[in-house]
């Protein structure tokens, strides 16, 4: 195909778009709809994901160490602790500095509950506070932690804690939302696909006649594919454009009102993060949808 024949193509695909008014203005309308749907279970499916992944790097393993271990023994399991692949942060908590947290986290009840208690009567032991690199792997770095008792005569490890049962529920409820979202994504997706090419298959079997003309006068396949193809593409375009233009002006209202109410507690991902994922699906969808909607609707005409 020469530049030539493809610029005319161009064009036709163009004025086709602008000549069947109100067609166009449906299969746009279709797109819209179906893609602002999908938008929106896309932008909630980000949000609920970055929650999760939020709430999974909040998980760490607290290392109570028994009262009589000594600086040499507690720097010596911090090592061993250090030294595990799984691990990527170690915080050493001292009991003045575990009492003085104590105090403040408890506010006013504290006053009466820790009556009495000082650096010289303090009843908390020093801990180690440790962060791994995946959040999955917490109880098995537990375990790790606790078998090092095994390793030492003095047994430095009282406790460890990490909300053994209740994170175990919580990496499955995670888990399940992230799979569910994405289901949900890939089946309106697909819906989207249907509605959309059906929506510009009734388009162009209003123009059947036109399409058998051209076939009955000599004209090629390709040669009266390409605008229809360049048609489609235009429609998947404009209608992404539109979409990504309400959803940019929805989101933003939203977070300006969700991030303005500290009552609420949320904190949703700024657009400017995901403005180009989003942007980028939607256009490629949008125009992908177009002009298979237009090449599969148009082939059955082709047969004259």
């Amino acid at each position: 195909m020469s530049f030539k024949t493809f610029l005319r193509h161009v064009r036709e695909g163009f004025k086709n778009v602008f000549r069947n008014g109100w067609m166009s203005i449906a299969s746009i309308t279709s797109i819209v709809v179906s893609l602002f749907v999908l938008g929106v279970f896309i932008l909630l499916v980000l949000n609920v994901n970055a929650i999760a992944d939020k709430a999974d790097s909040q998980v760490q393993i607290n290392v109570h160490l028994a009262l009589n271990t000594d600086q040499k023994l507690r720097e010596t399991v911090e090592n061993e602790i250090g030294s595990m692949p799984e691990v990527s942060k170690i915080t050493f908590v001292s009991k003045e500095q575990g009492l003085k947290e104590f105090r403040e986290d408890m506010g006013a009840d504290a006053a009466e509950l820790l009556e009495g208690f000082d650096e010289d009567n303090n009843p908390l032991p020093d801990k180690l506070v440790i962060e791994v690199i995946e959040p999955t792997t917490v109880p098995f770095v537990a375990e790790k932690i606790q078998a090092l008792n095994e390793t030492h005569e003095e047994q430095p490890i009282y406790k460890v804690n990490y909300g053994k049962g209740s994170i175990e529920t919580l990496f499955k409820v995670t888990r399940a939302v992230r799979n569910i979202g994405f289901i949900f994504v890939a089946g309106l997706g697909l819906m989207s696909m249907f509605l959309i090419s059906n929506t510009i298959r009734v388009t162009i079997l209003a123009r059947r006649k036109e399409i058998g003309i051209m076939k009955l006068v000599g004209a090629t396949n390709y040669f009266i594919r390409w605008p229809f193809f360049i048609e489609g593409a235009l429609i998947g375009l404009i209608g992404s454009l539109v979409t990504s233009g309400l959803l940019y002006a929805g989101y933003t209202s939203l977070l300006s009102s969700v991030q303005g109410d500290p009552m609420l507690g949320l904190k949703l991902i700024p657009f400017g993060e995901i403005w180009m994922l989003l942007c980028g699906l939607l256009v490629g969808l949008g125009m992908l949808i177009g002009i298979w909607g237009s090449t599969v609707s148009i082939r059955k005409f082709l047969k004259v």
